[in-house]
């Protein structure tokens, strides 16, 4: 695949067109082949583009669109008024065929509720679930779902996203046999939710999946496992907790010895401590991961994070170009196509 179209709501998040264009404008930059549709109010889009590139804008059109869904909106509701909305129409271009992929920082529910309506489930699959992949401590990667399409999950639903972030593992992370866990309240068989042990049976009973048992929470950047399962509250809870921590850790970084008299050779000192410290965990800055895939569709749909900056939106933007040329829904619907008949 060389041309690749994407279509992107930019008036959805905390900030809209203010992130979403310059981060288009960064990834057209940065990509020859890549083509964007943005979607959104072309009087708001439109003078965000006057002083780019002319080769880069030639490679990017605007769609408009007459509303925006509120991110506060109730997703029942959102979705019934959805006719018009940016996103709506950002997730059309996708089911026409007009674009491989579509992201989005707006309304999670509404998210995925448009995304299910318009583009419908891989067979096999209740409900799609939110992937990201998070780097680890051994400088590998961890993939993890579900992050908060699916506040419940039953033990049927968890066994699916299990198949699907050890495909997400094994063909696009090239982890080969792929470890895969669910996430508990401990190591021990007996604790846990009905859900989580239900499906911890029936995972240890594949033969199709390298299930390795249960991990905690403080086990979630240490790389003990290439796949991590949940359901929805908990993933989207776990996530933002260690955002926010290693949010707070880079900022403490930079900040260090501010405002502080020190000697110039404990200055230095410091510093060098500084970009030491910075080189050994910044791969772990949320920004650089943002943007998590919502897997279990037939096309290829990607969340952002609501405030999002343009690095971030950029990131996000990437995350989607990299699934359509990796060809995640079709490996995936192969994959549950061979293990659900023997593990359901």
């Amino acid at each position: 695949m060389t041309r690749l179209t994407l279509a992107i709501d930019a008036m959805g998040g905390d900030f809209g067109p203010r992130v979403t264009v310059p981060a288009a404008m960064q990834a057209l930059a940065s990509h020859s082949q890549l083509h964007l549709l943005l979607v959104g109010d072309p009087d708001k889009i439109t003078p965000l583009l006057a002083k780019a590139d002319s080769a880069v804008t030639g490679r990017l059109q605007v769609i408009p669109a007459e509303s925006v869904i509120a991110s506060d909106a109730k997703p029942s509701q959102a979705v019934r008024n959805s006719r018009g909305s940016s996103m709506r129409i950002a997730l059309e271009l996708v089911k026409e065929g007009h674009a491989q992929a579509c992201i989005s920082a707006g309304n999670t529910g509404a998210l995925m509720g448009l995304a299910k309506l318009l583009l419908k489930p891989l067979d096999g699959i209740e409900r799609p679930a939110l992937m990201t992949v998070l780097p680890h401590q051994q400088k590998g990667k961890t993939v993890v779902l579900d992050l908060g399409a699916n506040v419940e999950a039953d033990s049927a639903m968890l066994v699916q996203f299990a198949i699907m972030g050890a495909v997400m593992a094994e063909d696009v992370l090239a982890i080969a046999n792929p470890r895969v866990a669910l996430l508990n309240i401990g190591q021990e068989e007996t604790k846990g939710l009905d859900s989580i042990r239900d499906a911890a049976a029936i995972l240890k009973a594949s033969t199709e999946i390298n299930y390795i048992g249960y991990v905690e929470g403080n086990d979630l950047l240490t790389g003990k496992t290439d796949v991590l399962v949940c359901d929805g509250f908990t993933g989207n809870v776990t996530l933002k907790t260690m955002e926010g921590v290693v949010r707070m850790f880079l900022s403490l970084l930079k900040s260090q010895g501010e405002g502080k008299k020190r000697a110039w050779w404990l200055k230095l000192l410091g510093r060098w401590i500084q970009k030491r410290l910075a080189r050994r965990f910044g791969h772990l800055n949320p920004d650089q991961y943002n943007g998590a895939c919502l897997l279990g569709l037939r096309g290829t749909v990607i969340k952002s994070h609501g405030a999002a900056n343009q690095r971030a939106f950029a990131a996000a933007i990437e995350q989607a170009e990299q699934a359509v040329r990796r060809q995640v829904p079709e490996r995936i619907a192969a994959r549950l196509e061979a293990v659900l008949p023997k593990s359901d």
